[in-house]
């Protein structure tokens, strides 16, 4: 039997609790401060679909909680939807963000984690660029910022450049804090790493 195809393309807002940069991008480990690996990841889908659902305006979020390195395994994940999501389309979510489908990153990272629930609640981006925030109604936010040049007080922009990357090639990165708790995975961390980046996933 066919693998259902899937493509989308949007906006990745990941907060971790790794310093700037995030040490799992580079060197496979995190380079938090207790090895672990703990994050929110929001998802605005800009287009896409998945067999015959669409999934264009889709917002979503992912929380993670590895206990150590995410290929190590052992992690816990809890997914929250926009209310206005349909079931036809969270159902299809669920399989691309398990690997069930196929497709990178999803393929590598879906056997890494064990989804503990699934929460609707209202979604909303503020901000752009490295000064957004993820905010998930009665569940949390991540909040994102520039550095500070330690020398003039003044804005610093920074990027993050991997051309083989998996997840994603380019991002900018900045200085992040979340807290959220969903379906029982409470994870926050303060000025620690958020990248703002461009995603362009499928199982093509």
């Amino acid at each position: 039997m066919a693998t259902t195809g899937w493509a989308m393309k949007g906006q990745g807002y990941e907060y971790c609790n790794c310093d700037f940069g995030c040490g799992c991008n580079f060197g496979g480990f995190p380079n938090s401060k207790d090895g672990s690996c703990r994050a929110l990841v929001g998802v605005r889908i800009d287009s896409g679909s998945c067999g015959d659902v669409d999934l264009a305006g889709v917002t979503c979020a992912a929380v993670f909680d590895w206990p150590k390195a995410i290929h190590e395994g052992g992690g816990k994940c809890a997914f929250v939807v926009d209310p206005s999501t349909t079931d036809e389309q969270a159902g299809a979510l669920g399989q691309i963000f398990t690997g069930q489908l196929g497709g990178m990153p999803w393929e590598l990272l879906g056997p890494t984690f064990e989804v503990v629930g699934l929460e609707k609640a209202p979604i909303t981006i503020e901000g752009s660029g490295p000064k957004s925030t993820f905010r998930i109604e009665g569940i949390g936010e991540g909040r994102g910022d520039t550095f500070t040049n330690p020398v003039t007080g003044e804005e610093h922009l920074a990027e993050v450049h991997l051309p083989t990357g998996f997840i994603w090639t380019r991002g900018q990165c900045g200085v992040g804090t979340f807290s959220v708790s969903a379906a029982g995975v409470s994870v926050a961390s303060e000025k620690s790493n958020w990248i703002l980046y461009d995603f362009d996933w499928s199982n093509a």
